[in-house]
């Protein structure tokens, strides 16, 4: 089995702003701040390329909302210099808004048609382009994709892009599957790590981490959830993946749900660790930090439950 160091991470996610660059001041800053108040081993270095809609074949990134392969190296390499190790993460959303899980398209390539060739293509010349970029900065891990739900069926074409990733990266290699997923993807073999979102209910860990557990015993992979957390609003404890939710700000919420996650993951030992949702490169500090009612944690209890689990 691959050897996975525990992962005590979060997400450090690019937010995109006319003021401020990817490598700033500022987002040295947001890094340093997160390090002292979560206590994080490890930053899983997130950002976009864009689709104008789930079903177009262009992919950009090289455009505003993606940041340059020297932002990109210059915050791999100041994370390193905070001995925080790096997993890159690429993404991929829609100027439209939609979810990048209904990005679809036929089965069969249909003339005149958006096609999965073309997409794929597209797709792979995104992912391999900052693969090199992981190679040359030593990054701990690269992340293939991120809940791409209706793409998971496409197992030849997956396998084709890991291998072309391979020639030209050769750390760790995972995909980051959505909720409830983990059973639904075929081609875990083809990575060195198995990792998904955790936005389970608070109620319903077990009975997840069971199913989740009874897709390991049929591959030798590590597992950590690449994203997991909880917004403070009331009621998101038991929608957790939900962040439209409306409803009274509640940091209780938050602090609890992080409790409940970690107690519940704790008994598992094959659980080797997780990367929070997240925080973004920009904050704006203030004596008292600004609260808002999503996933961020600064200034907030939840910040504490997840230093007191990391610093054990």
């Amino acid at each position: 089995m691959t050897i996975l160091p525990f992962i005590k991470g979060f997400t450090w996610r690019m937010v995109f702003s006319p003021h401020q660059t990817f490598a700033g001041e500022e987002a040295k800053e947001s890094l340093r701040t997160l390090q002292k108040s979560t206590g994080i081993d490890t930053i899983i270095l997130a950002f976009e390329a864009r689709q104008e809609t789930a079903h177009s074949e262009e992919i950009d990134y090289t455009g505003k909302f993606t940041p340059t392969d020297d932002e990109v190296t210059a915050m791999i390499q100041y994370a390193q210099s905070l001995e925080l190790r790096v997993v890159l993460k690429p993404m991929l959303n829609c100027n439209d808004g939609t979810w990048r899980g209904f990005i679809n398209f036929f089965d069969l390539d249909v003339p005149c048609e958006p096609k999965w060739s073309h997409w794929f293509a597209n797709y792979t010349e995104y992912i391999t382009h900052f693969a090199k970029v992981a190679e040359k900065t030593n990054c701990e891990m690269l992340i293939v994709g991120c809940e791409m739900v209706m793409t998971d069926r496409k197992e030849s074409y997956w396998r084709d892009l890991i291998a072309d990733v391979r020639d030209v990266y050769h750390g760790l290699l995972t995909y980051n599957c959505d909720k409830y997923q983990e059973t639904e993807v075929k081609w875990w073999d083809a990575v060195d790590v198995i990792s998904s979102s955790g936005y389970y209910p608070i109620k319903n860990w077990d009975e997840n981490l069971d199913r989740i557990e009874g897709v390991l015993a049929q591959h030798d992979k590590p597992f950590f959830f690449a994203e997991c957390g909880c917004p403070c609003v009331e009621g998101s404890a038991d929608i957790p993946n939900d962040w439209t939710h409306k409803g009274k700000l509640s940091l209780e919420e938050q602090r609890h749900y992080y409790e409940v996650m970690f107690e519940r993951c704790s008994a598992r030992s094959w659980i080797r660790g997780f990367a929070c949702w997240d925080w973004t490169t920009v904050y704006l500090y203030e004596p008292a930090p600004v609260v808002n009612a999503g996933y961020g944690v600064y200034g907030k209890p939840a910040a504490d439950v997840i230093k007191d689990f990391y610093t054990q």
